[in-house]
């Protein structure tokens, strides 16, 4: 699973400027500004929600993000439709195709 820099913040995409500088305090709040404990490291993942950060602070660098997710998005969907449209249509099953034995169990 690829995960986004709006994951790494734990926001939607599209979630206002102010919103995204809250959650990045609150990541480094809650990592202890990438001091690790003695069970995990999570010094990589402080760097990746730095780099996130980096990222969607910057209006311009976000708006070419998310220019770049969308085209991804509809890359996927339109695979997606490829793939539906590929597959053979089943057919459509009715009551009477039900073998009576089964009626009965019911």
């Amino acid at each position: 699973m690829n995960y986004t820099h709006y994951d790494y913040h734990e926001l939607a995409p599209g979630a206002p400027t102010g919103r995204i500088e809250t959650a990045y305090l609150q990541l480094l709040e809650r990592f202890h500004y990438g001091i690790s404990d003695g069970a995990q490291d999570l010094s990589g993942l402080v760097r990746l929600i730095h780099a996130a950060h980096e990222v969607l602070a910057n209006p311009d660098t976000r708006r070419a993000y998310d220019a770049r997710l969308a085209r991804e998005a509809a890359e996927a969907d339109s695979e997606l439709k490829a793939d539906l449209d590929a597959m053979p249509a089943l057919p459509l099953r009715r009551v009477q195709d039900i073998p009576a034995s089964l009626h009965a169990a019911y």
